[in-house]
Order: structure tokens, then C-alpha cells, then sequence
């Protein structure tokens, strides 16, 4: 009799893997991985941190954490970019459409990129941890985008978000 292998689900396995981008994160705060998907192939991976060629927070510092604003607020004050907002950039620096993608995150977005989502054409999001944007959750509902949670890699599954 053959050995059963013990593979991890899809959603396991991209999860797993945004999580691993995660780790090229350059932000002091809060470390995002982005891994876009189709038909169960990787087109492009993201992570948060400043744009290429630009000092990294390590660096200047955190001019956030030095005003003491709250997660979730004042966007425009962030040196980097979101995983989001750099897959989708990685996706449309090497041509590659994303138009009714799968988009796995290890954490829910904020509304600025829950609106480049909805216009890049993504149809599906899938989180495992979350960000305090509840406006971001409303407009992905509002455009119809499936959203799931999945459990963070080595949990158990959570409900659906």
C-alpha cells in the first residue's frame, strides 16, 4: 500500500507562502506578505516597506511611531508602501493581469489598497490576521469580492471574516 503524504491545502499552501514574504518586510510596526494567485499558480508576491532605492524605516525611523498615530491612520505619513499596493505593482511591472485573481494576505488591507483590489479586478481575498479598518471590509463587500479567513499557518482554522 502506497504512503499517504500529508500535502497542505491550497489555501494552506499560498497562505504559508505570503507569510514567508512577510518576512522581507522592512517596517518597524507590522510585517505584511502578499501573494497574488491564478488557476492555482503564484504571478507576483508583495511586502510592506519603503519603495526601492529609498532609506528603509530601520534607518530614518518610524515618523509614525514617533507621532504616536494609531494603526490604521494617517496612511499618508508612512514612508512604504503596503503588500497589496506591491504585488499589484509587481504584477503590472512585468505584465502580468491579475484581473480575477486570488489575492492572499496575513492581513485584512486598509481601504486604500481594498479599493486598488476592487479596481485591479481581483475577485477573491483571503486573510489570516487582521487590521483596523473596518471601511476597507465594507467597500470588499460592497464590490462583491469574496472574502475568507484562514487559519495563520501552524493554528488552528478560525471563522470566516
Amino acid at each position: 500500500m502506497a504512503k499517504k503524504l500529508k500535502r497542505p491545502s491550497w489555501d494552506e499552501y499560498f497562505m504559508k507562502a505570503a507569510h514567508l514574504v512577510s518576512e522581507r518586510s522592512s517596517c518597524l510596526r507590522r510585517n505584511v506578505g502578499a501573494v497574488l494567485v491564478k488557476e492555482k499558480q503564484i504571478l507576483a508576491t508583495g511586502y510592506n516597506g519603503a519603495p526601492s532605492g529609498i532609506a528603509h524605516c530601520e534607518i530614518t525611523g518610524c515618523l509614525r511611531e514617533k507621532l504616536n498615530v494609531p494603526s490604521g491612520q494617517r496612511h499618508e505619513l508612512c514612508r512604504g508602501l503596503h503588500a497589496e499596493q506591491n504585488v499589484i505593482l509587481q504584477a503590472a511591472r512585468h505584465g502580468v493581469s491579475v484581473k480575477d485573481s486570488i489575492l492572499y494576505i496575513t492581513h485584512t488591507p486598509c481601504i486604500i489598497c481594498a479599493k486598488m483590489i476592487i479596481n485591479a479586478g481581483i475577485k477573491e481575498v483571503i486573510i489570516c490576521g487582521d487590521y483596523p479598518d473596518k471601511m476597507a471590509l465594507d467597500f470588499l463587500r460592497e464590490a462583491k469580492i469574496k472574502l475568507r479567513r484562514v487559519a495563520a499557518p501552524g493554528s488552528r482554522m478560525q471563522a470566516a471574516g
